[in-house]
């Protein structure tokens, strides 16, 4: 078995990352438009108190990133936060997704006391939508025509994690 670490993500990782937003499976999959710029994620990862960024790591080398957004300046959204996740092409599959996802379940629930986690995905990638179900999140919604991807519109779930009561 393979093991995955996951740590904070720092500006010495935007090369890694940038790699990680070059695979094609993942600009499939996310919002990313083809050829990153490693200055545009240089910039990203700077000193943010609205994002919690993170990276999963095999031997030191980094294959996937999570980013948690908050919102602090609108008081009426405290309680939520919102994910975007893309692990590399040949690392899908493998627990990269889970563990991630492990990890900013385990801080929004246990240290940020967030009640409300967000996120959009694709309607037909389903490996991810299977992926957030089993951490319990819920399809709340349909966006038709979401997103231009490869030539023609997509269709984005909006899903939802409620954290569980006590």
């Amino acid at each position: 078995m393979t093991n995955i670490t996951i740590r904070r993500a720092d500006i010495a990782d935007a090369e890694a990352i940038t790699r990680i937003f070059e695979c094609p499976r993942v600009i499939w999959g996310t919002l990313q438009l083809p050829y990153p710029s490693v200055q545009a994620w240089r910039k990203r990862l700077e000193v943010n108190d609205e994002l919690f960024r993170f990276v999963a790591c095999v031997d030191g080398q980094v294959i996937g990133t999570l980013g948690l957004h908050l919102d602090p300046n609108r008081p009426r959204r405290k309680h939520a936060g919102g994910i975007g996740m893309a692990v590399r092409d040949d690392w899908q599959g493998k627990g990269v997704g889970t563990a991630l996802m492990q990890a900013v379940v385990e801080l929004a629930d246990k240290w940020l006391n967030l009640t409300r986690l967000e996120l959009e995905v694709y309607v037909d990638n389903e490996p991810a939508v299977h992926l957030y179900k089993k951490f319990g999140f819920e399809i709340e919604g349909r966006i038709k025509q979401h997103s231009y991807r490869d030539g023609e519109y997509v269709d984005t779930y909006y899903m939802a994690r409620l954290r569980p009561q006590k």
